[in-house]
């Protein structure tokens, strides 16, 4: 592990190390947790679980398996299946070796310290969960000065509904709130449920990263995913007073950070059965 002390602080199966050395950035917390509003507990376990007996589960008979393509479940706590079962990946938290550094431009940053294959799962995006509520109380107490940790998911289902998930890790949170955007990014953010409906966000490996590589995925959720949400095309049709500067250098970069405003003044339509 390259020089600096464990971000993690031991919370990690993997240490997380740190460049330069120096004082954590942040409290860390490898798992999400309970918002201060108590809206939404992810550490509840309401999910039952599958009688395999085998090691692992088979797709042909796992009920954990066979829910549906997406969204994606993992085999939970109640399951009678063991801890090698191969659905149980994301759980396992931070199995690569990753170091959180100081960037030129954009703050901290997160890059790999070994390569990763496409397709593994690299970290959780894991903070405080949220409700509506909350969310849009502490998104409009930030100053353009702040920095914003705040992500808004939203899972549109085959019924026309859409489920949202907010997740904040300006206070607590692990190693992926350290993530920079980039309009190419080498993570893609993929909502994986273990023990209930609010999800784990995993971020995992779009292409093959080599060592050295900062890691970044799309703030816009638009990477491999649907176009804009209305908040975000109403944020960029009025200008960009609100956005910052994208620094991510790709040949494709947008020049601004993505911004959503379904959490500001302009989106108070928004109904109340989603606080």
């Amino acid at each position: 592990m390259a020089a600096g002390r464990d971000v993690s602080g031991g919370l990690e199966a993997v240490a997380v190390a740190l460049w330069p050395p120096g004082e954590s950035p942040a409290a860390y917390s490898p798992d999400s947790v309970p918002g201060a509003d108590g809206a939404v507990d992810p550490t509840e376990v309401t999910f039952p679980g599958c009688p395999c007996r085998a090691r692992s589960c088979s797709a042909r008979s796992c009920p954990c398996l066979r829910r549906c393509a997406a969204p994606l479940f993992e085999c939970n706590a109640m399951c009678r299946c063991g801890d090698g079962c191969e659905n149980r990946v994301v759980q396992r938290g931070l199995q690569v070796r990753l170091e959180v550094f100081k960037t030129a431009k954009k703050g901290w940053g997160v890059r790999a310290l070994e390569a990763i294959a496409e397709g593994t799962f690299v970290c959780e995006y894991a903070g405080e969960v949220l409700g509506f509520a909350e969310a849009r109380r502490r998104a409009r107490a930030q100053t353009a000065q702040d920095c914003n940790y705040i992500i808004a998911v939203r899972e549109h289902l085959h019924s026309g509904q859409v489920m949202e998930t907010f997740v904040d890790p300006t206070y607590v949170g692990n190693v992926g709130r350290f993530l920079n955007h980039s309009c190419e990014p080498n993570l893609v953010m993929v909502p994986v449920r273990v023990d209930s409906m609010v999800p784990k966000l995993a971020l995992f490996a779009a292409t093959d990263i080599s060592a050295g590589e900062e890691l970044c995925y799309d703030y816009s959720g638009r990477f491999r995913n649907f176009p804009l949400s209305g908040g975000e095309q109403k944020a960029s049709e009025e200008g960009n007073v609100l956005r910052k500067p994208c620094f991510c250098g790709s040949q494709s970069c947008a020049a601004f950070l993505p911004w959503d405003g379904s959490l500001f003044p302009a989106a108070d339509t928004h109904s109340e059965s989603s606080a």
